[in-house]
């Protein structure tokens, strides 16, 4: 498989740190929510790369960084060689210690066994501890998937929904979910965001190839590239705008508060 593409368990951690430095920088304001204080124990579920593990600890607390892939941890931990990463599975994770608060950005739409990890979260944090996260929500990358869609049954691929690896609930789904297991929605938000994709002309394409791999696992490199020129070609109307791509992102903020 082309080694700029992702599986379920390979990442390019240098391509997406390069080229997509978009999904932590927007992440930005989700520090806002989390609102970090002195000596609080942090847990960045999903870290990537580590960036906003760092930023977490310039309020003086201290930052847990957990990712499922080796590839984004070992760059995190080259990049912050000062902070605690570790691999380790969203879905079964264990900690020495609960924690004041589970930060998470772009990571739980990668992750379909949402209950499973609303599971740990839940353990994992001290009673009263504080649950804050971004992730795609419905209608994320909407017209991207059918394009991908179509281009993948052009070429005769058999219900390409099959492949696809990405979780975009909506807030009643979600918050649902959460109050099951005992915390309290305080605060929810489905909002639209375009997002620009760097390197202009190369800009879905390099999207395409870093994070809609699954797709493309029992194909050639020749069908990969006939698939990706399909979907430039449909969505190039409406998500090209002066030389650059944009991605139809819409994304789900959630702050919860452990209540049991």
């Amino acid at each position: 498989m082309n080694n700029t593409i992702k599986s379920n368990n390979n990442w390019n951690s240098s391509l997406y740190q390069d080229k997509h430095a978009f999904v932590w920088k927007y992440g930005e304001n989700l520090l806002e929510i989390l609102n970090p204080q002195p000596n609080e124990i942090i847990l960045d579920l999903g870290c990537g790369t580590g960036q906003l593990t760092a930023k977490i600890t310039e309020s003086g607390a201290e930052a847990i960084g957990i990712d499922g892939a080796s590839e984004m941890i070992e760059k995190a931990q080259y990049n912050y060689p000062q902070l605690n990463f570790k691999v380790a599975d969203a879905r079964n994770f264990e900690l020495s210690q609960p924690v004041d608060a589970v930060f998470s950005n772009a990571t739980l739409h990668w992750i379909p066994e949402a209950d499973e990890v609303i599971n740990y979260i839940n353990k994992s944090l001290k009673a009263g501890g504080r649950f804050i996260a971004e992730f795609g929500g419905k209608g994320n990358i909407e017209s991207i998937v059918k394009a991908l869609y179509r281009e993948l049954e052009k070429i005769g691929f058999n219900n390409p929904s099959d492949s696809n690896p990405w979780y975009f609930p909506s807030i009643g789904e979600y918050t649902a979910k959460l109050e099951k297991q005992g915390f309290e929605v305080v605060y929810s938000n489905l909002f639209y965001r375009p997002t620009l994709l760097q390197d202009k002309d190369s800009g879905l394409a390099n999207w395409i190839k870093m994070f809609a791999g699954n797709f493309f696992e029992e194909l050639s490199e020749s069908e990969i590239n006939q698939v990706i020129q399909g979907v430039e070609k449909q969505l190039k109307p409406n998500l090209y705008q002066d030389g650059n791509w944009f991605a139809d992102y819409r994304r789900i903020q959630i702050k919860a508060v452990k209540t049991d």
